[in-house]
């Protein structure tokens, strides 16, 4: 019994259109036009396969293939299919669809499970459109502040809260969207890696361990703006030089001080006022530090702050600094990780055991029932680009062994 990479590439040829730009990547922000009509898509592939579907105040679709025994919670597979402005059409995608794959492959062959499947689409997973992410996850473990459905808005100054109404969603009611711990027996992720290890070495499954988690810091940098030809070297408050010492730090901290998976980012860099002839006055950055280990990334945190006073002091520069997130990472399913390891042996599916550095919708679901994700090689490592490319050969052996892991849970 093996699922229909055919079928899947329809699927795949369909999706892609919902946001396609000229380039050929897509731009599918949570709740825009397209992400709305890439659901309604999704909501009538789910109908055709069979599949009750629901949908709740965030935008979450859940199609459920019922069980033999009505009362027993359910196996849950999928991901989501928003994506980042001008990324590409595998990120999130692929698991929503393979999902949707396995309950077409056992409807083919009769195959009925004693608990239910189901498939899930999360919504807004990308915090591309509001600056939050895994939004859709989030609601349905009861993580997400009602108090943020106002409070956040896209470029354009719709809030969250206003977008949820004109998609036809109801967000006063976002308690609904709260699965209980008793409907749920497991969950499963499929997704591409978004990184370069799979693909270096020549395997095409990846079993995910854990999920890294990051600290996120807004930083402001107050120095003078000041004449360039004028203000003699020793006399400058240049808050930009300051700002490249940070970025430097950052990286000599998370490549040889932390923990042996810390990595660091300093993403953006805004300058002010941002003239040639003009020593930069003020410079606001954002500073991005992820592991696996808790331990290993307060030690890392630790130590940009450091450095902040430490520059502060040298260059005579008003650093402050606003801690976004202290995410915690997550430890994934030892059950769900043996059984995916033993189901890729039995189908002679070589694998990598590996844990994933980017965040996903598996890291909230881990906190409510056993959990396990399924990476996919990515060409060259890319990922929220248009270059965003997996071979159909890989998505295959992902598909089989979401397959026959999902099948293994569902009977038990």
């Amino acid at each position: 019994m093996n699922s229909s990479l055919e079928r899947f590439q329809k699927d795949f040829k369909a999706l892609k259109q919902f946001g396609l730009l000229e380039n050929g990547g897509a731009t599918r922000l949570a709740f825009s036009q397209e992400d709305l009509a890439a659901k309604a898509w999704l909501k009538q592939a789910m109908e055709a396969a069979g599949l009750e579907v629901s949908q709740d105040a965030l935008g979450n679709f859940r199609g459920k293939r019922p069980g033999l025994e009505k009362n027993l919670a359910c196996v849950m597979l999928g991901s989501h299919i928003d994506t980042v402005p001008e990324g590409g059409h595998f990120d999130g995608t692929i698991g929503v669809l393979a999902a949707l794959e396995v309950v077409r492959t056992l409807n083919d062959n009769n195959i009925q499970t004693r608990r239910p499947i189901e498939v899930v689409n999360f919504s807004a997973e990308e915090s591309s459109r509001f600056g939050l992410a895994t939004m859709g996850s989030k609601a349905m473990i009861g993580k997400l502040n009602p108090s943020v459905l106002k409070d956040l808005a896209d470029k354009n100054g719709i809030s969250l809260y206003e977008a949820l109404e004109k998609g036809g969603y109801p967000p006063d009611a976002l308690e609904s969207a709260k699965i209980g711990r008793d409907e749920i027996h497991s969950f499963i992720e499929m997704h591409i890696e978004q990184g370069p290890v799979l693909e270096n070495k020549n395997i095409p499954v990846g079993i995910v361990t854990s999920i890294a988690a990051p600290t996120r810091f807004k930083v402001s940098i107050l120095g003078r703006a000041d004449h360039s030809g004028n203000t003699p070297m020793d006399m400058r408050r240049d808050a930009l030089t300051g700002a490249g010492e940070i970025l430097l730090g950052v990286e000599q901290i998370a490549s040889c001080e932390a923990g042996k998976k810390t990595v660091g980012t300093v993403g953006y860099l805004y300058v002010t006022p941002g003239a040639m002839n003009v020593v930069p006055g003020q410079v606001e950055m954002g500073i991005d530090i992820r592991d696996v280990s808790m331990a290993d990334k307060d030690r890392a945190v630790k130590k940009v702050k450091e450095l902040f006073a430490k520059i502060s002091a040298k260059r005579n520069l008003k650093i402050t600094h606003e801690i976004l997130c202290n995410d915690k990472p997550v430890a994934l399913s030892d059950k769900i990780i043996n059984t995916l390891k033993d189901t890729a042996q039995e189908l002679n599916i070589p694998y990598w055991v590996m844990p994933s550095g980017a965040g996903h919708d598996a890291m909230n679901m881990a906190k409510i029932t056993d959990t396990g994700m399924i990476f996919i090689p990515s060409r060259d490592g890319i990922s929220h680009n248009i270059a965003e490319f997996t071979r159909m050969e890989d998505i295959r052996k992902g598909m089989d062994l979401l397959l026959k892991t999902a099948l293994k849970l569902a009977q038990e």
